[in-house]
């Protein structure tokens, strides 16, 4: 790891994106955070001089105006994802989580870096990975998850973003590499043993728990470890909590 890192960081106001934050600032790293309302960042970190503050709406910012926020970062993070209330839920942006992806890849794409550069979504157990390999799913938890993803418009959205990867970006993208870490159900707490798996390992009915504060630390793992990257890039890893219950 070195402390000159550069990530660019969206959804850093989020109760997961806020952890993320303050782990890469505790581990030394530039982070360029784009977020709507910086009164919403966290007071402990605010002014650290770490931290570079975009204050915009990521969807409006132009493809230029995109670029040159993702220009010198090494590492893309996003938290992004729906507030939880009706309108968070069913009201627009309904393609929040695809279409930024999309843009913040293509961002990339243009800038043609001379190393990839790593893009790391975070995305849920409801998605599941292509070609039905995530073999512990059945039929009956496949379809309610396809109801799910019919009738509540995040679900298919983080479904979208994590195609998008497997499909347009894929395995072999001279910029971009890619990794989209799967939670199973979020709980709060403080970092704790926590272990990664290829394919899901719970039932649908039956969840594991995991805490933010362990997905934040996974994911900066992920930016800033370079065995951790070659371990996952390319990949959907579901991350739980080790020896908790559902909160």
């Amino acid at each position: 790891m070195t402390t000159e890192q550069t990530v660019l960081l969206v959804g850093g106001t989020g109760r997961t994106g806020g952890r993320v934050l303050q782990q890469l600032l505790g581990r030394g790293i530039n982070v360029r955070a784009i977020v709507r309302s910086a009164e919403r960042l966290p007071a402990e970190v605010a002014e650290d001089p770490k931290l570079t503050v975009v204050e915009a709406d990521l969807l409006s910012l132009s493809d230029e105006e995109l670029r040159s926020h993702v220009r010198g970062c090494d590492a893309v993070i996003s938290c992004l994802g729906h507030v939880i209330s009706l309108q968070g839920v069913f009201g627009p942006p309904r393609d929040l989580v695809a279409q930024a992806t999309a843009r913040l890849c293509r961002a990339i794409e243009a800038l043609q870096p001379a190393t990839p550069t790593k893009f790391i979504l975070m995305s849920s157990v409801s998605v599941n990975r292509p070609r039905r390999l995530d073999t512990h799913r059945g039929m009956l938890e496949r379809a309610v998850v396809a109801t799910i993803r019919g009738l509540v418009p995040p679900a298919k959205d983080n479904q979208r973003a994590a195609d998008f990867l497997c499909s347009d970006i894929g395995a072999d993208n001279p910029f971009v590499q890619w990794a989209a870490i799967r939670p199973d159900t979020l709980v709060d707490g403080d970092v704790s043993e926590y272990a990664l798996h290829e394919g899901l390992v719970s039932s649908l009915f039956k969840p594991d728990s995991t805490s933010m504060a362990n997905v934040a630390h996974c994911m900066c793992e992920l930016a800033t470890d370079p065995k951790v990257w070659d371990d996952w890039k390319g990949k959907l890893p579901v991350v739980v909590n080790v020896g908790a219950s559902p909160g």
